[in-house]
């Protein structure tokens, strides 16, 4: 079989490149956890489960522990993109592979550009249609740059902070009941596995898994001797995340437990929205606003081009302005079919995230195999066992999850 070919390290770098390298990996990984669907689904499952949905934030922190930990270890080793690894390891599952992440991220930012025609409409007033349009436009314009990833960096970077700001902002407005939210993270009264699934789709399934090491791969920081360095940026990325989503929780929570009905079933339904409003007034719904935008646009940069970076493995010798033009096709497209699509936003954006779910335990199910049975790839590295046992659980567990809330998730496109 022809080995595919590893993407080559780049020329050694300054330690202020290095550190930027791996900020943009850590906050590109953090606001595609971090998205549109995210900031829905918590709002949706608060509402739902109450303090409850603690414990399912608590779950999708560590299942995204080991599988982060794991997918940045495995792809800085090997210096290859997810889909070259998976050929290598079993040979066919990276075309099979590539497809699942492509579609996958295409319905995700078809959402995402919904999230952020919600998040214009809170803000602006803006129709959410012509907001998602404008939104996408705006995506499309950054790719179109000539320094496009210079630009994905810097928006990305800034848009991860204002959203943290503002909405622990909001959270210290709403007044959570906090010792309660602590108990139920650890002894939950209710136990949804079709939540569960879908919060962890939203946080770390499908193209969400491979963004932030994709990015280190672009940017050259690969091989063993940069392994501590991609080490403590998967784990920022994963404490930024697991921040972010716990003060979000908490934000709602305080709303709800205030006994504040949300609907989330009407055709119109933005949850979030009517949270943040409840617990700030019209500041708090103009802060959803802009929260869900910056969680949006951020999303749709990168669900597009973690996407597209699956495309090398089709055509190998593709360029980087050619995986620009691609990106801003693939987004072209997501546009057109939210402009078609009648699914209300705020119900995409939760099945969305199930779907990842469901795609999360292949992928996985391959890099475990290709960490345990082809040290080769990592040039002769040996793996730490107690990694690969808990991603060994965690694939179990995530497949699980996925035969149990199959259904349920479908069912929200009815």
């Amino acid at each position: 079989m022809e080995q595919p070919t590893a993407v080559p390290s780049a020329d050694p770098a300054s330690g202020k490149s290095r550190r930027a390298a791996l900020t943009a990996a850590v906050f590109l990984m953090a606001t595609s956890a971090i998205g549109p669907g995210f900031i829905t689904q918590t709002a949706t499952f608060t509402t739902k489960l109450g303090a409850a949905f603690a414990f399912a934030i608590l779950a999708s922190i560590l299942i995204d522990f080991v599988v982060q930990l794991n997918i940045w270890r495995i792809v800085t080793l090997t210096r290859m993109r997810a889909s070259d690894i998976a050929n290598a390891a079993i040979p066919g599952t990276g075309y099979l592979l590539a497809i699942l992440v492509i579609v996958g991220g295409l319905f995700f930012n078809i959402g995402n550009i919904g999230g952020s025609g919600l998040g214009l409409n809170a803000l602006l007033g803006l129709d959410p249609k012509w907001g998602g349009a404008i939104s996408a436009l705006i995506a499309i314009g950054i790719f179109s740059s000539k320094r496009a990833g210079v630009a994905v960096d810097k928006a990305i970077i800034w848009a991860g902070v204002l959203m943290i700001v503002l909405t622990l902002y909001v959270a210290i407005f709403s007044q959570p009941p906090v010792g309660k939210a602590l108990f139920e993270t650890f002894i939950p009264s209710t136990i949804d596995f079709a939540t569960i699934t879908t919060i962890v789709g939203g946080t770390v399934g499908g193209y969400i898994t491979y963004s932030g090491a994709h990015r280190l791969l672009d940017k050259g920081q690969t091989g063993i001797e940069n392994l501590g360095a991609v080490n403590r940026a998967a784990l920022s990325g994963i404490a930024v995340t697991g921040i972010m989503r716990y003060v979000l929780f908490l934000a709602i929570l305080g709303v709800v437990s205030a006994g504040v009905a949300i609907d989330v079933s009407g055709k119109g339904a933005n949850p979030a929205a009517q949270a943040f409003q409840a617990a700030a007034g019209e500041v708090g719904l103009r802060i959803f606003g802009a929260v869900l935008w910056f969680a949006a646009i951020t999303s749709v940069i990168g669900a597009a081009y973690t996407s597209v970076s699956f495309i090398t493995v089709f055509k190998k010798d593709i360029s980087d302005r050619a995986r620009d033009i691609a990106t801003i096709i693939f987004i072209a497209i997501s546009l057109f079919f939210y402009v078609i699509i009648t699914t209300p936003p705020a119900q995409m954006l939760v099945f969305v995230g199930g779907l990842n779910g469901l795609i999360l335990p292949i992928g996985l199910s391959i890099f475990i195999y290709a960490a345990w049975a082809r040290s080769d790839l990592m040039s002769g590295y040996r793996y730490p066992r107690w990694l690969l046992v808990l991603g060994v659980l965690v694939c179990a567990l995530t497949w699980y999850m996925g035969y149990k809330s199959i259904g349920p998730i479908f069912a929200l496109l009815g």
